[in-house]
């Protein structure tokens, strides 16, 4: 599809046509290395992924619709960087509504703003604000321009069975049922999860008492692309509400209701209209776009790996909508896997190395949730003197920044740190490495120049490989042994690594044969990777940091590896 033809496209009211497949009139199952079931984010995510490394992927869904309303709207860096990588990145990023700034308001006073990228060198913002829809939408027209990934509609899985070297699956259509059969199955389909029905697993966790109501609001405004969040406002007294804008000219209301709340009674449009216009005050003219009531829940599935079948998103883990933690961890549980995946497929790794999938985002979805219950326990107070802790708190933090620290309208999604991962190699105590990128951290971004010219370094690394990133004066005679010592390791070695060469600002980017060199062209990248000459980092494919070396070892080189893929 073309850029001017895309951006005509209503992705609300797409309607994708179900094909009948060759397969469905075969005598026998056809087998597909992975199948994917859920064209959401998160299975669009991990399914492009995959076949951008050269993984074939059958993708199921059973509707033939994208989302609609806004549904999740807040996506984090991290995942702008994953989709950047994805060759989407750019998309979102010019249709979205960039934002790195929020303000907190107690009753009808401000109490505080922050900045969430106070510094500068990031290719992408701390949030963009994009409707799901548009997100759909953009990954979908990405995923159908892969020759390797087979997207189709109205095909429900309705029975599965799942065995040590794959998985039956029974796949139903408007045509009738049809079988399949996977080496892998990703179970991406929503918090409702079929597959896991079916399969008798379960989500454990804490519901909470409280309803929401969503209200999308078109309307004409000035005010600032912010994240705005009121407690107890004399527009809603004894309630919490938050501001988003959107793109379209869209605004985003989250009012707290109560527990006490009539879903039905309170989305219909004679109890929204007054409540939008007791916020903007009189004379403000909207149209409602979109309604929805909610409540939520924050639990998660006891393990993530059932064998050959892997949840991934809300199918795995559901936490509050405070913080924008749900979407945004669910496309990272996408790209965490695909690289695993891969790499177990081309016999590369062992299946074991799928366990520390499980390992990582249960630890990731643990972290969130954590968070997330936090973050509502505060708004949504459930005791006098928990309410009395937090007005208190709120009214300190308007002069003393101690107690913003404690304000919490919703911790926003920041992408996990994996310390005791079985992938990391362990620090060596006499480097002396300071600052946050420890093993187990995802990498940072700054910009840099290469023999193309101006660009991100995250961008420069490409998708699929580890990288071995070494820090250099400027000579690159270092490189070249580096390089020269890879076969020592075989040809999977060489296979897997990527050889990247940072040399320093002033230095000119130049050809270094089986080298990506890289100039650090404002002396960020030295600094957030605490680099000097001869710094050695290995980074995983999904550019999370496993290794760092002050000195470039090809053996320790060759042992980190050979832990980062499951071996060790």
């Amino acid at each position: 599809m073309s850029s001017s033809a895309a951006a005509a496209v209503d992705y609300q009211r797409l309607v994708l046509d179900y094909t009948r497949s060759p397969e469905q009139d075969a005598p026998a199952p056809a087998r597909h290395p992975v199948v994917i079931v859920g064209a959401g984010p998160v299975g669009l995510t991990a399914a492009i992924d995959l076949a951008q490394q050269g993984v074939p992927v059958l993708l199921l869904d059973d509707d033939n619709r994208l989302s609609s309303g806004s549904r999740a709207i807040c996506f984090a860096q991290r995942t702008l960087d994953i989709w950047d990588r994805l060759g989407c990145g750019q998309r979102m990023v010019d249709k979205g509504v960039t934002w790195n700034r929020g303000k907190v308001f107690f009753r009808e006073d401000p109490v505080y703003s922050f900045d969430l990228l106070p510094e500068e060198g990031h290719a992408r913002p701390a949030f963009i604000n994009l409707q799901q829809y548009y997100a759909e939408g953009f990954l979908l027209e990405r995923a159908i321009s892969l020759p390797n990934l087979e997207i189709r509609w109205k095909n429900r899985v309705e029975a599965l069975e799942p065995g040590p070297e794959g998985v039956t699956l029974r796949v139903a259509t408007p045509e009738g049922s049809y079988g399949l059969r996977c080496d892998w199955l990703v179970a991406a389909d929503g918090a409702r999860s079929p597959i896991r029905k079916a399969m008798g697993l379960e989500s454990k966790g804490r519901s909470f008492r409280d309803r929401f109501l969503i209200a999308d609001v078109r309307m004409e405004a000035d005010f600032p692309a912010e994240r705005w969040f009121w407690f107890d406002p004399p527009f809603h007294p004894n309630q919490s509400v938050l501001l988003h804008r959107q793109p379209d000219g869209i605004w985003r209301i989250d009012f707290q209701l109560g527990w006490d709340a009539d879903p039905e009674a309170e989305r219909q449009p004679e109890r929204v209209i007054p409540r939008v216009q007791a916020l903007l005050g009189p004379g403000r003219t909207f149209e409602l776009e979109w309604v929805s009531v909610y409540t939520f829940s924050c639990l998660r599935m006891e393990r993530f790996r059932h064998g050959r079948v892997l949840f991934a998103g809300d199918s795995a883990h559901g936490v509050s909508p405070f913080g924008a933690r749900g979407a945004n961890s669910g496309v990272q549980d996408a790209e965490n896997l695909a690289w695993k995946l891969r790499l177990v497929l081309e016999g590369l790794a062992p299946e074991a190395l799928l366990d520390s999938y499980d390992q990582e985002r249960v630890f990731a979805a643990d972290e969130n949730i954590r968070n997330s219950t936090r973050s509502t326990d505060f708004i949504t107070p459930k005791s006098e003197a928990s309410r009395a802790f937090r007005d208190a708190t709120l009214e300190l933090a308007r002069d003393c920044v101690f107690a913003r620290r404690l304000v919490n309208s919703g911790r926003l999604s920041r992408p996990s740190t994996y310390t005791d991962s079985a992938l990391n190699t362990p620090e060596v105590a006499a480097d002396g490495f300071s600052g946050p990128l420890v093993p187990g951290a995802p990498a940072a971004d700054a910009p840099v120049r290469g023999v193309a010219g101006d660009g991100w370094f995250l961008s420069a690394l490409g998708s699929g490989a580890f990288i071995g990133l070494l820090f250099s004066d400027g000579d690159t005679a270092v490189a070249e042994e580096a390089l020269r010592a890879l076969p020592a390791g075989g040809q999977a070695l060489r296979q897997m690594l990527r050889p990247v060469l940072v040399v320093p600002r002033g230095v000119p980017a130049h050809r270094v044969e089986g080298v990506l060199v890289l100039e650090d062209t404002e002396g960020l990248l030295a600094r957030r990777y605490d680099a000097r000459p001869g710094t050695f980092y290995l980074l995983r494919p999904d550019q999370h940091v496993c290794a760092r070396w002050r000195r470039f070892d090809p053996a320790c080189l060759r042992q980190a590896l050979a832990r980062a893929t499951g071996y060790a």
